[in-house]
């Protein structure tokens, strides 16, 4: 039994969604990446198009996920490095 034309049409516009999803999400991705050498927010794009792939794919959403714990380190990380810089900052007295 072959495929009625409105299954045929609603085939066409899942896969090209899904393929216009992937597109948008790989390119997110691959401009992240290059964002952590080059100036920009890397991380954040990284995990903005993980965000967007994963509404497709699982391993997407589990990528995210493990994107945000990276992130949630590096940035405790970051703080208690600042903290003990402060600490270690002296003061000049004032000139009189």
């Amino acid at each position: 039994m072959a495929p009625s034309a409105k299954e045929v049409v609603r085939f066409i516009g899942r896969s090209s969604k899904r393929i216009a999803l992937t597109a948008v999400g790989a390119a997110l991705v691959a401009l992240g990446l290059a964002m952590l050498v080059l100036p920009g927010p890397g991380i954040v794009i990284v995990a903005l198009g993980f965000a967007v792939l994963g509404t497709e794919y699982a391993w997407a959403a589990a990528a995210l996920e493990r994107t945000k714990r990276t992130a949630q380190r590096a940035g405790r990380a970051a703080k208690g490095a600042a903290k003990s810089a402060s600490g270690r900052v002296r003061r000049r007295p004032p000139n009189t």
